[in-house]
């Protein structure tokens, strides 16, 4: 019995579906019929006069594509990837340059620390030649000028190559000739072959030093440089005798530190002496300790970053003023009672820094036999 719905006479020729099936592959889903170029009209829009049963629909708008927006945005973001790349490129040079291979120090550069020590004689100063006084005087195997300034052995020091350690020992060696041998910066006449060998970041130390001196251990002349007043004192006419010892150690990471300990001694005599050949000298000693720095940076610069200074020098009177420059007592003078004013722990404001020894007499010419360096050297002894 045929189910409800089936044809009275069952399906087709006896198939399921009857003779439809071989259409039933043929799909008229929606995007087929939306795609369709042809129309049939309605039957009301065939009841109209010259209406044609099929009509031919407009092309389809072509669908919008992503690609041209990203076109258009294209040049702007090439752009921002250009700086991108630029900058990671930039930032893996600029590290690997500074770190870990070339470590500096990177710290704002110090103010110098400062001490001037006068030296006064116990009598009058001793006379003569600069040859005789020389000869007789603990100096009498010290080296002329820049001679006595030399160079210990060289070898690498931690992340300092010998170059490098080279360059700095020579770069100290410069401003120590400049500081202590230069006649024009021994003479008060300029301070420009000094000021060409200090760091920038000490430059306003180093001139306000000059511009107003201060005994607050920061701001002395003499701290920086030799210097004596041209009106009062002139070279005798012979060499500057020089002895001393440089040394060098790592004491960071890509931070070279170098301390030099020498003796200038000078034979002076007054500035209005015309004898020729001076027989109205006498001698003036300047010990000079100093401690530098150095980083990978300052080297090639030919620069010194100085950290300390210590200056003891003498026979000279000591005094309460700020020493612009060196006062050197000269032939048969004494120093005179100007002990350093007194100092009050309980005062406000910077502490007054100023110091005075006393002369030994060992340091001093001999009367007798010509003098000489025992083995080590002697070196004036500060005493009181």
């Amino acid at each position: 019995m045929a189910a409800r719905g089936d044809p009275p006479e069952g399906e087709p020729q006896g198939l399921p579906g009857g003779g439809d099936d071989e259409y039933r592959s043929v799909v008229f889903d929606e995007s087929f019929i939306r795609a369709a170029r042809l129309q049939e009209a309605s039957a009301k829009e065939r009841m109209k006069d010259h209406v044609h049963a099929v009509r031919r629909l407009p092309p389809p708008p072509p669908p919008r594509r992503r690609g041209i927006r990203r076109l258009r945005n294209g040049p702007k973001q090439l752009l921002m990837l250009v700086l991108v790349v630029v900058l990671a490129f930039g930032t893996a040079v600029y590290l690997g340059v500074r770190s870990p291979y070339r470590p500096t120090t990177g710290g704002v550069v110090a103010q110098v620390r400062m001490s001037v020590t006068p030296l006064a004689p116990k009598g009058p100063v001793p006379g003569g030649t600069p040859d005789d006084l020389f000869r007789r005087s603990p100096a009498a195997q010290f080296r002329a000028g820049a001679a006595g300034i030399t160079l210990p052995a060289v070898h690498s020091s931690g992340g300092f190559s010998d170059g490098q350690v080279m360059a700095a020992l020579a770069t100290v060696k410069d401003y120590l000739v400049a500081s202590s041998l230069d006649p024009d910066v021994i003479e008060g006449r300029s301070v420009r072959p000094v000021r060409i060998l200090i760091d920038p970041d000490q430059l306003a130390q180093f001139d306000s030093s000059f511009a107003a001196p201060a005994d607050d251990g920061r701001h002395a002349p003499v701290g920086w440089l030799v210097r004596f007043d041209p009106g009062k004192v002139a070279q005798a006419g012979a060499a500057v005798r020089v002895h001393g010892t440089l040394r060098y150690e790592e004491t960071a990471p890509g931070t070279l530190e170098v301390t030099s300990d020498h003796l200038f001694v000078y034979a002076l005599r007054p500035a209005a002496s015309d004898a020729r050949p001076a027989s109205d000298a006498s001698l003036f000693t300047v010990r000079r300790e100093l401690r530098f720095r150095f980083d990978t940076e300052d080297l090639p610069k030919h620069r010194v970053e100085l950290l300390t200074s210590a200056v003891q020098a003498g026979p000279q009177d000591c005094s309460a003023e700020v020493p612009r420059t060196l006062r050197p007592l000269l032939d048969g003078q004494r120093a005179g009672p100007n002990d350093p004013t007194g100092t009050d722990p309980y005062s406000t404001g910077p502490a007054n820094a100023a110091l005075c020894g006393t002369l030994s007499d060992a340091a001093q010419p001999s009367p007798g036999q010509p003098g000489g360096v025992q083995p080590g050297g002697v070196q004036p002894r500060p005493a009181g």
